[in-house]
Parts: C-alpha cells; structure tokens; sequence
C-alpha cells in the first residue's frame, strides 16, 4: 500500500490495521519458540501465501466428537456418532458402544503408521535386493560388517560367503517379513528382542506373525460386524505395532546403514538460515533416503555446478533437508537440516528456494499453493504420492544417478527466476552433532555397555528417556520437546531421541557437547569425559528401532527385562499416525510413554483405562497423557525412581 492512499484513508480505519497487524505479529510470535518463524510467517501473509497455522486456525472450533473419537465412518449406515454427556445416543446404528468406536478409530490410525514405516521398509529392500541382482548399479554395500552382523542375527552364514551371496539371503529374508504364511514369529524379532520380552508376547498372544498380516487383520477386525471388545482390538494392535517397531522400521534402520553408512558423531547446522542467497536452494523432504542421498550426491556434479554458476549462483548448489529425510542425510553426510515439519512452508515462503524435492510421508499438500507465491518449484517423484500442481519426475532406482541429475537440473535452471527483491533468509542458525547410532554410542563407552551400566547404577545416569518425532499446531512449536529435554538432562537423565525432536534439539543447541553445562552434575561429568551431548540424535523417526536394540542389549547387559530400566518414553508434540504405532510398540516394549497432545480416545473410559492403566499388568508398560512438559518430567522422574527403588539402586 503507497503512501499517498494510507493518508486517504479515515484515521480510525488506519488505526485498525495498525492493531490488527499488531495482534498478528503477536499471534506469530506465540506459536513457536523458533524465531525464524514469526518473520516468516508474517512474510508469508504479505506475499498471499497461508501456512499450517493460519489453516489450523481457520479450522476452530475442531469438531468435538472427533477430538473425543466417538465417530465412526467405517460404514455407510453412518456416519455415527455418540453423544459423550449421555443425552443423545449411545450407540451406533449397528450397536457399537463409545469403547467399541473409540478402539476401533485408535487401532485404524496405528494400522496406517505402521503401514507407512513398514511400506517404507519394503522400498528400502527392494533396492537393497537390487545390489547382488546387479539392477540396481548406482546403490552399494557402504557397511560390510553391519550387513553381517544383520545376517549371523538372523541365524544366516557369513564365514567365507562373498557379500553378494549374504546380502541376496539377507534380502529374501527380509522379504518374507512382510507376508509370510503360519504363526511363526517374525524373524528379525527373534534375533533382536529379549527373551523375556518375546515370552510376554506369547503368554498375552500378541507376538508378531508377519508384516502386512498384522495390518489387514486390524483392518478386517475394525470392519463393520467384526470385533467390538476394545481390549481384543487393542491387543491386535500392541501385535501390529510390535511387526512396525522389531520388524519393520528395524529393517529399514538396518539396511539403510548397510548401503548408505552406519551413522557416527558428524558435525553440521540446523534452521533455516542453512539456505544461501549466493546458490541454488534445494529442499530435499520426505523420508526415504534412497533419492535424498542421490540427490546430495549428484549436487556436486561439476557440470551441475558449472551450469549453476553460469546462471549466476556463485555459490554453486547448496542441498539442505527437511524432517526425516533431512535427519537421513544429515546424520550419514553432515548435510544442513532447515527444519522440521512446520517450517516446510516457511522455507518456501523465503523465496530463496529453486526446488523442493520430496518422496513421501509430512509432505503437506499446501506447499505447492505456497510454492505458487514464489518461483519455487515442487518435485513429487514417487508413484504412490503425487500431488497435485507439482511436477512429477519418477525416481528410477536402477538409474538413480541420471534421475537425480534430471531432478537437480530442474532445480538449476530454475534460479534464473528468483527475484532477489522477496528473498528473506533468516540469520538464525546452529551448530550440532547427530550420528548417535548404536555402535557410535557404544564407540564412545569404549566398545562395552558396562560404562553406562556403573553410571546408571550408581546413579550418575538417572535414567535414560527417548523424545521422538512430530511437531504440532495445536502446541507452541518445539517447545516441549526443549522444555522436557532441558527438565530432564538438568536431573541426570540421558535422552536419545530421533525424527522432529532432533531437529529441534539442533535449532535450540542442545546436539552440542557444550550443552552438558545444561546438565545436572552426574551426566554432566559422563558427558564432559565422552565428549557427548546430554541429548543424543539417533536418526530419523524410523531409528527408533535403534532405541530398541539398544534397550533390549542394556536389559540383556544388566539381566533384566526392559520393563525392569529406569527408562521412558516421550511425544510431547506428536501428530502422526506412524507416532501411535511408535508409541505402542515401546509400551508392548514395557515402557512408560508420554504422550503431549491428547489422542481421540477421550470419549471411551474404557479404552482410556486400558491404555493408561490395565496394558501395563498385561506388557509392563502403558501411556500417559500431559500437554505440560514440566509436569510430564516430574511423572517421567517419578517412574524412573520407582524403577531405580525396584532394583535395589541409590535414588
């Protein structure tokens, strides 16, 4: 708006907009503890552009019966719906209860997480198979003795075999997984869980049988006329969650570190101000690394960057990441991470960015309206995620390499429209140091668990909690999963975590050794002598699994089961399906897990009471729910007291 038609203006219409702007800045600089994003946001609103929050927003009030999962769609006498004050009905017109509808709604979204990271895991050992086949020539064993360790596990022979041979078994193994007939256990539960845990699962009857079996039978028993016992539906999907969690995201985890690398301690930067107004930007998102390490890879194409620089980015290409896919290549190639799940709007909305790269998964449909306020370009390259208005190029695996230059070269051409005028690159930016696999953990105890085992038993480890994943509009952005990390490290507690809470650790600084001066004094001296964060970064959100291995070697090291650790878990902003299959397979794990926003379950007392209370009787762990992280760490700190009385160790 021009000067000269401000003054036209009535002076109390002017005075309105100065407060209205002045109530959205305010708004902006609620919503997230990041301070890229309230200019971003406010910069967006000017260039027409609308992000998560401003659709969160135009969505309240969300629908109640919804929020409380008394609302069932699953067939077409519906919808139904129940009414929770019990004036209106009770019941569906099929006669399923509150508990029944609650269940059956909770158990459909656990199907779909774990058949996101197992689907995942499918595509990872498709190209793995691909190595021995010689198809898939661009891909390579990176992790000779990973891809060994993974098959003496599995029971497989590995003495005088070319990696070939191995890897070919391994594969079909792995294969087997997902649909193999009969009642026999999946075979990478057997190799990785505990005894103890896997004789739980039998006595309760929910020890995995195969992948995508576990799935459908959700899928079947949550159909109209099928099963109406909220405990049974339950039970079905602690044994759903258990195949994503041991089998699944295990294999995925496992196979990516035997192609791409084991990931070890690696240095880098995180937040927006990654991106650089003297290159060519390209946001790879998503969660498979098999593009985005390719990707990465062909950025430093001389002629790529030959091209790039002849169009006028002296600084050549500059590849950043975005959520998991981010956490892949971050952890395994040190590449700059610009943010988690809420601000892949936000890094559009800089004008600095040529081309956003995505597969699947967090992938918000809007980025493409934000895209079309700005120059940037949005590249879909699976088959099974499009979207419309963006540009489809399918990702060939068995021509990653030349796929990857297409892609990138859309990207380089594309920065000869950048207009220099609407670009603004937040300063904000932070140093970290993510890698903490489970042999980089173990690395730095000196190659043996018993390190971390005196430290746990005499007390200078508290306990140890692992935050994972998602970021949420409903909650200040990243500030619970800061808050319960600096209450917990301050009180001795280690933290592994994977996914969004990592990046976000990586923005606020506490992915940094210096960050043990946040610590309370015992795990601060650990970590001083390890040279370590008091927060370590796992991964991406299917590394979860690594936090199983190493539990279930810990509970193995010390001979109990894992029920039996002063250890937690935690969501403190969680929004995904694929963070309710997380979440239950660590409580059929035997964990306590925190939950921060509150899962539509609060319309059934049933459901709620065996989820926060009767699951921990049946498999040693259960939920709790607590949208104030400082609460939630003393409940976290109370479970690991208790745990550490149990086993006879100095509170």
């Amino acid at each position: 708006m021009t000067a000269s038609v401000e003054k036209e203006k009535p002076g109390s219409e002017r005075v309105y907009e100065r407060l209205m702007r002045a109530a959205r800045r305010e708004f902006y600089e609620s919503v997230s503890i990041d301070p890229t994003v309230p200019q971003l946001l406010e910069k967006a609103e000017m260039d027409g552009a609308e992000t998560a929050w401003h659709r969160y927003l135009a969505q309240q009030p969300q629908c109640g019966f919804g929020l409380l999962g008394v609302c069932c769609r699953n067939c077409n006498m519906g919808p139904c719906r129940i009414d929770p004050f019990g004036y209106g009905p009770q019941k569906g017109v099929c006669g399923a209860t509150a508990d029944t509808i609650v269940a059956r709604n909770l158990m459909r979204m656990l199907a779909a997480g774990a058949a996101a990271h197992s689907d995942h895991a499918r595509d990872i050992v498709e190209v793995f198979k691909g190595i021995p086949e010689g198809w898939a020539k661009d891909y390579g064993i990176k992790d000779p003795d990973k891809l060994r360790g993974v098959a003496q596990a599995l029971g497989l022979e590995v003495e005088g075999r070319e990696l070939n041979d191995i890897a070919k078994e391994v594969a079909e193994v792995m294969e087997w997984e997902f649909g193999k007939p009969g009642e026999e256990p999946l075979k990478l539960v057997e190799a990785y869980a505990p005894k103890k845990r896997k004789d739980i699962w039998r006595k309760v009857g929910i020890m995995p049988r195969a992948i995508d079996r576990e799935v459908t039978e959700i899928m079947h028993r949550t159909h109209m006329g099928v099963d109406a016992d909220p405990l049974t539906l339950i039970a079905q999907g602690l044994r759903c969650a258990l195949a994503d969690g041991w089998s699944g995201s295990m294999m995925a985890t496992l196979l990516s570190d035997v192609m791409f690398g084991t990931p070890k301690p690696i240095r880098s930067v995180a937040n927006l101000g990654v991106l650089r107004e003297d290159a060519v930007n390209i946001l790879v998102h998503g969660h498979n690394p098999v593009l985005s390490m390719k990707i990465a890879e062909v950025a430093g194409d001389p002629e790529l960057v030959q091209m790039a620089r002849e169009l006028g980015a002296e600084g050549g290409i500059n590849v950043v990441g975005m959520c998991c896919t981010g956490n892949e290549i971050l952890v395994r190639l040190g590449v700059p991470v610009a943010g988690n799940l809420l601000q892949q709007e936000l890094a559009i909305a800089t004008g600095a960015l040529e081309a956003v790269i995505v597969d699947y998964q967090c992938i918000m449909p809007a980025i493409v309206d934000v895209a079309s306020c700005y120059h940037t370009k949005v590249i879909t390259t699976e088959p099974k995620a499009h979207i419309p208005g963006a540009i489809h190029v399918e990702f060939d695996k068995a021509n990653a390499t030349e796929t990857a230059k297409k892609i990138v070269r859309i990207a380089v051409e594309n920065f000869k429209n950048r207009n220099p005028e609407r670009v603004l690159i937040p300063k904000e930016k932070s140093e970290l140091v993510a890698g903490f696999s489970v042999e980089a953990i173990l690395e730095a105890l000196g190659g043996s668990l018993e390190p971390l085992a005196d430290a746990l038993k005499a007390g200078k480890i508290k306990g140890i909690v692992g935050i994972v994943g998602c970021v949420n509009p409903k909650v200040k952005h990243d500030h619970s999963h800061v808050t319960l990390t600096k209450e917990l490290i301050k009180r001795d507690v280690l933290i592994v975590g994977t996914g969004c809470w990592g990046i976000a650790m990586g923005k606020h600084g506490l992915l940094l050794p210096e960050a043990a001066d946040l610590a309370g004094p015992g795990l601060r001296e650990i970590c001083k002598a390890l040279g370590i964060p008091p927060a370590l970064h796992m991964g991406s959100c299917v590394d979860c699994s690594r936090m199983l291995i190493a539990l279930a070697a810990l509970a193995d090291h010390l001979g109990v089961d894992i029920s039996d650790l002063p250890a937690a878990g935690s969501a403190p902003e969680w929004m995904s399906e694929k963070a309710v299959s997380i979440g239950s397979y660590f409580v059929a794990s035997g964990l306590l897990v925190h939950l921060g926003t509150v899962p539509p379950v609060l319309g059934s007392k049933k459901v709620v009471e065996i989820l926060t209370d009767k699951a921990e009787d049946l498999v040693g762990g259960k939920f709790f729910v607590e949208p104030d992280p400082a609460k939630a760490a003393e409940v976290i700190m109370a479970h690991i007291a208790e745990k550490r009385r149990a086993l006879g160790w100095p509170e």
